[in-house]
């Protein structure tokens, strides 16, 4: 005789899924919460929302909200579904960063968040933020208490950015479509906040094939400047070391 599972002659697993009471156990808050970062004066930049409602009204937080199972086939539909909501522009990147969870994060009970992070070109979105939107340099963020865990999850947020600056070309995402050498350093000096030799940094993008020369250039200082563009950022790209000082 054959294995028969426990119970298989009292019900089928169809009839079992149909009768199940999904709120037989406390189903906790389940919420997606945004780091969109921009640069912004030379500075990386976060956009926080004041929020309108309790709990915690009229304190600043990422902007995000919670998971509509009538609208978001899964966790990055809800995620594109809010940043357009906060922005009004398509994204240049998204990335989900982690999940986290406990009993104290949020008074209204037990939640969940999915954090996430998108980079986008300040350029394409300073006119169409919604009300109650704010752009605040990273590094002075940690000055302004902001509601429930937000500190902490810029924070998390702040530090993948900033490691994947370190062994992708992530960072040019944050760019417009056509970008001088000079710039694209910038916005990864800007990034990890230190300096970055010049030749060993332009021979890395060339090496790896991240970017290609267009038949264009600006004036940039008192000389004109190539013009380039990126070959496409791909998520499974990794520069073969480390960025060092």
């Amino acid at each position: 005789m054959g294995y028969k599972p426990k119970g298989s002659m009292q019900q089928t697993e169809k009839q079992f899924i149909e009768n199940y009471d999904i709120h037989q156990y406390d189903v906790p808050l389940t919420m997606v919460d945004m780091a969109i970062f921009s640069i912004i004066d030379n500075k990386l930049n976060v956009l926080l929302v004041e929020r309108n409602i309790f709990p915690e009204k009229g304190k600043l937080a990422l902007p995000g909200g919670f998971i509509d199972k009538n609208k978001d086939s899964d966790l990055e539909a809800t995620a594109l579904r809010k940043l357009k909501q906060k922005t009004g522009v398509k994204l240049s990147y998204l990335e989900q960063v982690e999940s986290v969870g406990n009993a104290t994060r949020d008074p209204r009970g037990w939640s969940v968040t999915i954090l996430y992070f998108a980079l986008i070109d300040s350029a394409k979105l300073n006119k169409k933020l919604m009300s109650r939107s704010y752009w605040h340099p990273v590094d002075e963020v940690k000055h302004i208490a902001l509601a429930f865990d937000h500190n902490l999850l810029v924070q998390k947020a702040v530090a993948r950015l900033r490691s994947k600056t370190l062994y992708t070309a992530l960072p040019m995402a944050l760019l417009p479509e056509k970008f001088t050498l000079t710039e694209l350093q910038t916005i990864f000096e800007i990034i990890l906040s230190r300096k970055l030799p010049v030749k060993s940094f332009r021979r890395r993008m060339m090496d790896a094939g991240v970017v290609e020369a267009t038949n264009e250039s600006k004036i940039s200082g008192k000389r004109k400047a190539r013009l380039y563009k990126s070959t496409g950022i791909k998520k499974d790209f990794y520069f073969p070391r480390p960025l060092q000082a």
